[in-house]
């Protein structure tokens, strides 16, 4: 399927964009390791930030958001990128699993940890990770009920539960975006 919407090249952006554009560009996501490109050679992003300049309000709200979730939690690494890979997997996103993949492996998740997250089989995982695994898919699911509360509450604390529900609905809504504007892979 064609993308709906077309990606701007950097100059064919206005002040607001521009601002967006540099916050992602040059930002957090920016610093560090890069596992996908933010930008294509020409200088369109890609993924879901070039939707982003759609309302470059809005926009640089989600994208301060994502920053966030991905770099000032209190959420590990691995439990991250284990939660982002199943809200990928249950939404079928194909840029979330192809962009967060190469991250999972850079921190020891391995090809089956990697398959079984595809299949939302928790079975490979113990301790906390776990724990996060089946909180997330509860969330999917629509709720964390009474009994699984008191175990995340537990063992996470309030403040990682609320960033760990926060980010399922921040990459649940890229999913959705990406599904809608049809931005189909990382690569």
């Amino acid at each position: 399927m064609l993308r709906r919407t077309d990606s701007l090249l950097p100059d064919q952006m206005d002040p607001d964009q521009t601002k967006l554009y540099e916050a992602i560009t040059q930002g957090t996501r920016a610093q560090g390791p890069q596992h996908f490109a933010l930008a294509d050679e020409q200088g369109r992003l890609n993924g879901p930030f070039g939707d982003f300049l759609l309302s470059p309000s809005v926009g640089m709200a989600l994208q301060a958001l994502g920053a966030a979730l991905r770099y000032e939690t209190e959420l590990s690494g691995r439990a991250r990128e284990l939660a982002i890979l199943l809200v990928a997997a249950r939404h079928h996103s194909t840029f979330e699993r192809e962009s967060h993949e190469p991250i999972a492996r850079a921190l020891g998740f391995s090809q089956g940890d990697l398959e079984a997250i595809r299949r939302e089989d928790m079975t490979p995982f113990e301790g906390v990770e776990v724990l996060v695994g089946r909180t997330v898919l509860a969330l999917l699911d629509g709720d964390l009920d009474e009994p699984s509360w008191p175990a995340a509450e537990s063992m996470l604390g309030q403040r990682a539960v609320f960033e760990l529900v926060t980010l399922v609905g921040y990459y649940s809504t890229l999913a959705l975006q990406l599904r809608v504007f049809r931005v189909d892979s990382a690569g």
